[in-house]
């Protein structure tokens, strides 16, 4: 039986990642963002948001920097098309939850796909959203995942905007 990983949160985070849900290798190693070819980790360090390149093995460590980690859906699976409705329905609630107690000041949802799920929109732009459907920010930035079919320099200049909002918040000190 494949087990849910863990969730890094804390209240107040600069920046909430949220995914669709583990995946395989994720769940084998108790990470976010494991498999190989995620490109999770290097996307954030081109775009400026760690200073360093971290590892799947060091997930927790983003909360250094502000940053935490949860997925719309906790069960493992190979991909995200085994994610059932019910499980989608569940998972909103959840993460509207943890939102609303965590309070981050941006939800980065990582793909349009998991945004659609937790929105319930279907028009999406890349992005800070409009007409946040939780209390906080809410941004829109490719999946990390290896088969999205987007240049990394493409998807990379996505997150560069996510990370000149959270510099222009650390400079306002997130008022």
């Amino acid at each position: 039986m494949l087990e849910p990983i863990p969730d890094h949160l804390r209240k107040h985070l600069k920046v909430l990642f949220v995914g669709f849900n583990p995946s395989i290798r994720s769940s084998e190693t108790g990470h976010h963002y494991a498999n190989p070819n995620n490109r999770f980790w290097t996307i954030l360090y081109r775009s400026g948001l760690t200073p360093v390149k971290l590892s799947a093995q060091e997930d927790a460590r983003l909360l250094e920097y502000g940053y935490g980690l949860t997925n719309i859906v906790q069960r493992p699976t190979k991909e995200a098309a085994d994610i059932t409705k019910a499980e989608y329905q569940r998972g909103r609630l959840e993460l509207l939850n943890k939102i609303s107690y965590y309070q981050p000041n941006v939800v980065c949802f990582v793909g349009k796909g998991v945004y659609q799920e937790f929105s319930q929109k279907r028009q999406i732009s890349w992005g800070m959203q409009d007409n946040s459907v939780s209390s906080r920010y809410e941004f829109v930035a490719p999946s990390s995942s290896g088969l999205v079919r987007m240049k990394l320099d493409e998807i990379t200049a996505i997150y560069q905007k996510l990370a000149e909002v959270v510099k222009k918040g650390d400079d306002q000190q997130w008022n």
